[in-house]
């Protein structure tokens, strides 16, 4: 084990849902960490000095040298607006010739037989590499509805998301980064495998809205609007990426298809732990969905 602590994990997209669990589960392993991000003093102020901070941007090959330095390990995470995979790649060769132990990329459910969202592609092309990998491919997070659809909850007490009528076994980010330490924290048994992770049940946003309204003692409904109303919405009012809402109208579209409703045992096959179930995460994140807050 020795050997293994002086080398060093490069956690990418630090700052994010999933990073900062992951850089967390990998402090509590023991392990050495370098968090990389675009924004440096975000990550100064989120780990103090528990972490290497480091920039690292994948459209900037200048910042791959130093973020690499040491790296025997790697969690990669795509930014969200990056929508072409191939914006990934000159990071993927640059860390092939650094002998990296295990890349986990995070990765999406049911992707394996899905070709359209980016994360197909990235897969394949660390495959191609000969990198040893092991992709987490999880559901939809918990954090998507405490995060970008908490502001239609707490303005309007509505879910506002194009999901139909469909289930999803979301999964706490938390319990992501842990899957995510626990594979590259015991790199030689991961190599070359896959898990899909869900949370230990499949809801539709009909239940979200009543265990919300449970919550928050507030009704919260479900609206369920049509992909183009919520289109139009999210980039109109809300002012967000165009690029960005695309990939989710998506990834909603596959969600109608029934792609984000299984639910698997594989994160407690990998971690000895049930996956928090949504009513104990809204119950932690209250503070997300208070109308005051």
């Amino acid at each position: 084990m020795r050997g293994n602590h002086k080398m060093k994990v490069l956690v990418t997209g630090a700052t994010g849902n999933v990073g900062q669990y992951a850089v967390e589960a990998l402090l509590s392993l023991d392990e050495t960490v370098v968090a990389a991000s675009t924004r440096t003093n975000k990550l100064k102020d989120m780990f103090g000095d528990r972490v290497e901070a480091v920039e690292l941007d994948f459209e900037k090959p200048h910042t791959y040298e130093s973020a690499l330095k040491d790296v025997d390990r790697i969690f990669l995470m795509r930014p969200p607006h990056l929508g072409k995979p191939e914006n990934l790649y000159a990071f993927l060769e640059a860390a092939k010739n650094h002998s990296i132990k295990l890349i986990s990329f995070l990765s999406l459910m049911g992707v394996e037989k899905n070709t359209i969202p980016p994360h197909h592609k990235i897969e394949k092309k660390i495959e191609e590499l000969g990198i040893p990998f092991a992709h987490i491919r999880p559901g939809f997070f918990m954090q998507n509805i405490s995060g970008i659809h908490a502001t239609e909850i707490k303005e309007k007490d509505e879910i506002f998301v194009p999901a139909g009528r469909s289930k999803t076994s979301f999964i706490d980010a938390a319990d992501i980064g842990l899957a995510i330490a626990t594979v590259l924290h015991d790199s030689e048994q991961h190599r070359n495998t896959a898990y899909t992770i869900t949370g230990p049940e499949a809801l539709d946003y009909y239940q979200i809205a009543e265990m919300l309204s449970q919550v928050t003692g507030r009704k919260i409904q479900y609206k369920k609007p049509s992909f183009l109303r919520y289109r139009h919405y999210y980039i109109k009012k809300r002012g967000l990426d165009p690029s960005y809402v695309n990939v989710t109208v998506a990834l909603y579209f596959m969600t109608r298809l029934g792609t984000a409703q299984a639910v698997t045992d594989e994160f407690f096959k990998l971690t000895g732990r049930k996956p928090r179930t949504f009513m104990a995460f809204a119950k932690d994140h209250i503070n997300d969905f208070d109308a005051q807050a």
